[in-house]
This record gives C-alpha cells, structure tokens and sequence, in this order.
C-alpha cells in the first residue's frame, strides 16, 4: 500500500471519529479533528489541491480553537447552541463569495491549481462554518451540508476516492447533526 494512500485512510478514519464527537457535543472531538487535518494537508497539496491544503492548516487551529472553547465554559452546563439572525447568514454568505472569488482568482492565474475557484469556494466557506460550528451556531450544519455535497465530486475528480467517500458520509452525518442539534436547541429554549 502506498503511503499516501494509507495516510488518506488513517485521515478518514480520524475524520469520522471526529464528525461522529462533534454530533455527540463530545469535547474530545478536536483532538480527532486536529490529528485528521494534519495528515490531510500533505494529500491536498499532492492533489494540487492548495486552497484545501490551506483550509486544512486552519482546521488544525480551529481544533485548538474549538477545544479551548469547549474547555473553558464558566460553568456546569456545557455551551449551548445558538441561532442567528438572516441578516448575518446574508452578510457572510457575500463575504464568502467575494472572497473565494479572489481566492480562486489567485490559485488560478498565479499556480498550477486544478479547480481552483470551486476548491476556493468550498474553502472559505469551509472556514465559516467552522466559526459556526465552534461558537455551536445550528446553522454552521447548514453551511456543511452544501459544503460537503460540493466536495464529493470535487475530491473524486481529484483521484482522492477515499475522501470523496468520507464527504458522502460527512454529507448524510451533518444532516443528522443539524436534526440532533436543532433538538437540542428546541429543549434547551423551552
């Protein structure tokens, strides 16, 4: 088996891990998250995939992020998920576009990039999703399920097979998070 392949499963495994904590509001979900996007950093940029490479490297600073957060409530009660208003989904939703605009724009006149403005799109909303997700927004699960749909045929037409794989499963998973945490929500605001 080649290396890359065997760090592509070992990833996923720890991806899995990961996604199936995070659903369970368990804290130890970051370390899993932190250990998977360490290793996927080295396959996105074999796969030419740079705006992911990059993501990825943010996934590793968002685990410590999100486990600090986690850690660090000033009380019994863990973190309660929140919702926010349409006016600041609007306003990061055309952030987001500008910005992977530019971004894609950059991978795609100044690198060998394959895909460059879809991988940037998927990127930088990536990173506002994990924002959500670590502050337990309900509606970071929205922003991955999209996410996460883009990124099964973005990661097989890159021979990344196994992680096209893990994106079906990510894609059903946030699914059932947005159900479990929208739940939660229910019951904790009644």
């Amino acid at each position: 088996m080649q290396l890359a392949t065997l760090i592509e499963i070992t990833a996923v495994i720890f991806s899995t891990i990961y996604l199936f904590l995070l659903v369970k509001e368990n804290i130890w979900c970051w370390l899993f998250g932190i250990i998977s996007s360490i290793l996927s950093i080295y396959l996105f940029v074999e796969a030419k995939l740079y705006s992911e490479s990059i993501l990825y490297g943010f996934y590793v600073l968002v685990g410590f992020y999100g486990w600090y957060t986690w850690a660090n409530i000033k009380s019994d009660k863990p973190l309660s998920i929140k919702v926010l208003g349409i006016k600041f989904h609007a306003m990061w939703l055309l952030l987001g576009i500008v910005f992977a605009y530019l971004l894609g724009y950059i991978f795609q006149n100044y690198t060998d990039a394959d895909k460059s403005f879809i991988d940037a799109h998927t990127t930088v909303f990536s990173f506002i999703a994990s924002f959500l997700e670590a502050h337990k927004y309900l509606y970071a699960w929205i922003y991955w399920i999209v996410i996460n749909g883009i990124s099964i045929w973005l990661y097989f037409t890159q021979g990344l097979s196994i992680y096209a794989g893990l994106m079906v499963v990510y894609f059903v998973m946030s699914g059932v998070g947005f159900w479990k945490w929208r739940q939660r929500y229910v019951l904790q605001t009644n």
